[in-house]
């Protein structure tokens, strides 16, 4: 994720009852401790290898504190951390409040096309965040169409890396705020409206407060996502430094080892933080729903459907458009002073040695992490959620499960390079393969996976288990034939949200690609450094486009298996 985070409705349904067999309750201790082994080892242990690199010198010596007193004393590392502060504040009270408005027109109107502009607003989703940076060269860069509007200010620093930004963070706003709108209870609002109560008055005592929470978990997720994205700072951000580029440069740049653990460390802080608040908010927010809730329906008014009719399209073209532009512009033979077409610009190997091969590599990612990550999530919720043995086993799986959602892909990068080059590591040979890139790609986003997975296996009435308990039915049996083919739909829905990510992440596989596993995305970092443009723009184009095809056979597929699901209920 792209690094984004959903809130979840959780309903609380009963586990598998009834006894275990001896033989069923040591398969089952067995396959949950393998569990917690496995969460350990792509987890955790990356991150206590972060933690204990940042408390050694460069030779491997015990220091304390010293490498952070080292960069709190330096001045140009500093200055990176008050960059990212502003650049993360800045982002935040822009696309907080449009993004509100945005999912208030989708939810709290009557405009037509709703399904479009909703569709409009997750464009950037399926791109990699460099795509932004791209296209906003081509719109307000040195050779831009729209140059003169900057009135001399250059796009290469904060101003290019703040609008970028927001145009990346926006569709994780309009998720979480559609969700928080939506499941608003309606009937404080129409009881409202019969007694003529004033718009603003409703909407500033009734509709901001039953929203609160989804507002303050959308604040903390846009400020994460800015404050620890590397690509477009990379891209746009000329001399401007901030800490994900400074860690990028004193782990691969100067071999800087500790300092790079260091700003890890420091880059946790804020997606820690924000990890917390957003489990507080979740259990508040479902707290205000009862099972007497209903869903607003607004009515039509002319004014205010017209007024948010115009605000969701001007928003919608700002966020479209430079994608189209960006596009476009990867067919351009020479922009913007010969607009001919041409296909030159996807011949990828004249200005990248790897040429096709690193799109190759994503997709073969991404497949490999759909389908690997996908079993392992499912199968892992499945032990932890519907098994009822070794409570604190489970406990603690469920803990390490949900444990990525705190950590930045940048940081669990840096984990797994100091993790897997660790003299003491057997497994270092994995350094620089494509299994290393997929163990880090299923452990970066694992957490919104097993969420959706733990969600659909409670909404399972828990009769199934209790009966195949007392068939004496083993529980894998009942997993097979029972509660994997009712979860499909939501199997489907984390298959493709991994091969999505795993296609457009940037900032968690930049440490761990080898000579022959450079991935499409990072192929795009270094063509733009190579000063192709116009490539980088292609491959980013081919690996959007890929990723929307995929969502769309995945729209279709889902409609398809629900069909049969519902077939399977009615008989």
């Amino acid at each position: 994720m792209s690094d984004a985070v959903h809130p979840l409705a959780v309903a609380s349904t009963p586990t598998r009852t009834g006894p275990v067999r001896l033989s069923e309750r040591h398969v089952a201790g067995g396959m949950i401790f393998g569990l917690c082994v496995i969460l350990f080892g792509i987890i955790a242990l990356p991150l206590w290898a972060l933690l204990s690199k940042s408390v050694e010198d460069t030779s491997g010596r015990f220091v304390g504190l010293d490498n952070f007193i080292t960069y709190a004393t330096t001045p140009t590392l500093v200055s990176s951390l008050g960059n990212s502060v502003l650049v993360a504040s800045a982002v935040t009270l822009i696309v907080v409040p449009c993004a509100f408005l945005y999912a208030y027109a989708l939810c709290r109107s009557r405009i037509p096309g709703k399904a479009l502009f909703y569709a409009a607003a997750m464009v950037p989703v399926f791109a990699p965040s460099l795509l932004s940076a791209l296209a906003l060269i081509y719109i307000f860069g040195n050779q831009g169409l729209l140059k003169s509007w900057m009135q001399g200010a250059s796009l290469y620093g904060p101003i290019g890396v703040i609008v970028a930004e927001a145009l990346y963070c926006f569709p994780h706003a309009v998720l979480i705020l559609v969700t928080a709108l939506a499941l608003s209870d309606g009937r404080l609002r129409e009881a409202a409206e019969a007694l003529g109560t004033s718009r603003w008055r409703i909407f500033h005592t009734i509709t901001l407060p039953g929203a609160r929470y989804g507002v303050i978990s959308a604040a903390f997720v846009v400020f994460t996502l800015a404050i620890t994205d590397f690509g477009i700072p990379k891209v746009i951000g000329g001399q401007f430094n901030v800490l994900a580029t400074d860690a990028y440069r004193q782990v691969v740049g100067q071999q800087n080892f500790p300092m790079g653990a260091v700003v890890g460390i420091i880059l946790l802080v804020p997606a820690i933080l924000a990890f917390f608040v957003d489990r507080i908010v979740q259990r508040r927010q479902s707290a205000m729903l009862s099972a007497r809730a209903v869903p607003y329906a607004p009515k039509p008014e002319r004014k205010r459907d017209t007024l948010l009719l115009v605000f969701v399209s001007v928003a919608a073209f700002a966020v479209v458009a430079p994608y189209a532009i960006a596009v476009w512009g990867s067919f351009v033979r020479y922009w913007p002073y010969n607009l001919s077409l041409t296909l030159n610009n996807y011949d990828f190997a004249t200005v990248e040695p790897t040429g096709w091969d690193s799109y190759r590599n994503s997709l073969m990612l991404a497949s490999l992490t759909a389908v690997i990550g996908t079993s392992l999530i499912f199968i892992g919720a499945y032990l932890i959620e519907k098994l009822k043995v070794f409570p604190r086993l489970r406990a603690f799986a469920h803990f390490l499960a949900m444990l990525p959602m705190a950590v930045p892909g940048l940081v669990l990068g840096l984990g797994y390079v100091f993790f897997f080059n660790a003299g003491w590591n057997p497994l270092g040979f994995l350094y620089g393969t494509l299994a290393i890139l997929v163990i880090n790609t299923i452990a970066h986003f694992y957490t919104v996976g097993h969420i959706t997975a733990v969600t659909s296996l409670k909404q399972i009435d828990g009769e199934f288990e209790a009966v195949s308990a007392s068939l004496k039915v083993p529980f894998w049996s009942t997993f097979r034939r029972v509660t994997a083919p009712i979860c499909m739909p939501a199997i489907l829905d984390i298959a493709v949200y991994v091969f999505v990510n795993a296609l457009t992440t940037v900032s968690a596989v930049i440490f761990l690609y080898g000579a022959d596993t450079k991935l499409a995305s990072i192929a795009i970092v270094h063509m733009d450094e190579a000063g192709a443009v116009a490539s980088a723009a292609g491959m980013a184009t081919v690996i959007m486009l890929t990723a929307i095809t995929v969502k769309l056979a995945h729209v279709g597929l889902d409609r398809m298996v629900f069909g049969r699901l519902q077939r399977w209920r009615n008989r």
